[in-house]
Formats: C-alpha cells, structure tokens, sequence
C-alpha cells in the first residue's frame, strides 16, 4: 500500500480488524519512510462492474462515487453512518449478485431509491428529485403521496442524469 504521505510503497500494517457488518477489513498502517500513519479498508469484491450510462458510455462502478451520492442525499438527516454503510454495501451485493458484468445506471439509481426510502424519506425524496429530474413542484407531491400510501407511483419522471452523480 502506498503512503499518502511520502509516497512510499514500503507501509507497515501495525493493526487489522473487522469493521462495519463485518463486511470489510479495517487496517492501520505505519509508513517506516516519514512515520506516517494511516487507515485503509479492504473489501471483498465478487466482480468487476461497468457502468452503462444513460448516453451509453461505460464506466468502471465507483463505490465512492455512490456513496458521496447517497451522503449528498442524506446531508443534515439523522441517520447513522452503519445505517447508511449498511445500505450501501446492500446495493453493492445486489449489483454483484445480478451476475452481470455491465449494470445500466438506471437500475443502479432504483437500487439506491429502494434503500434510501427504507432508511429515510427526506433523504429518498431528495435523491428523488434529482434522479428522477423533478420539474414542478407537482412531481414532488406525487412522490410524497407515493411515500405515504406505500406505493409505486408511474407517474413520476425518469431521469436524464445518471444516478452515480446525484
């Protein structure tokens, strides 16, 4: 692992242990470079992932880039980072388990509605918006009433943006 720091491609793992649901690895590192110290994850990654973008560009899946969406989404909202880590790592478990190499970013954005709603309805109802390109504030209480009732609702908008950068 590479130092932040220095550069140096020499680092120490000092400490090692289980981080999150147990679905990644936390290590603190020592750099014997400048002295250094820094923290890593390791994650266990099934398979490579593309991107199809709505324009029909490919694009590697960037787990940070969900997760700055999804941390957009939920700005200022009380709910735990476990929670939100949590539902990331759903996602990103039902991505690789579909058994497909290329992921449309629309299924990808309604994987990300589906775990925000359960999670929380202001930060649903804000990724919402942007993914599905609200215009009018018509299209904000349709996806409230939605909310409420339980239920899907067809008459919402799709979305022109690609869901990675809500």
């Amino acid at each position: 692992m590479r130092c932040p720091y220095c550069g140096s491609f020499d680092t120490q793992v000092k400490d090692s242990r289980p981080a999150e649901d147990s679905s990644c690895i936390r290590r603190r590192r020592v750099c014997p470079t400048c002295g250094g110290r820094f923290t890593t994850f390791e994650r266990v990654q099934l398979r490579e992932i593309i991107v199809v973008k709505k324009s029909g560009r490919r694009a590697p899946f960037d787990r940070d880039k969900l997760t700055r969406s999804v941390e957009i989404a939920l700005r200022k909202r009380p709910v735990e980072p476990e929670r939100v880590e949590q539902m990331i790592s759903g996602v990103v478990r039902q991505l690789e388990s579909l058994g497909e190499a290329e992921v449309e970013s629309q299924r990808i954005g309604e994987l990300i509605i589906e775990g925000l709603r359960s999670l929380d309805a202001v930060a649903y109802v804000r990724f919402a918006s942007v993914y599905r390109d609200f215009r009018e504030a018509r299209d904000f209480n349709a996806i409230i009433d939605e909310l409420e009732s339980g239920g899907e609702s067809e008459a919402l908008p799709e979305s022109a943006d690609d869901p990675e950068n809500a």
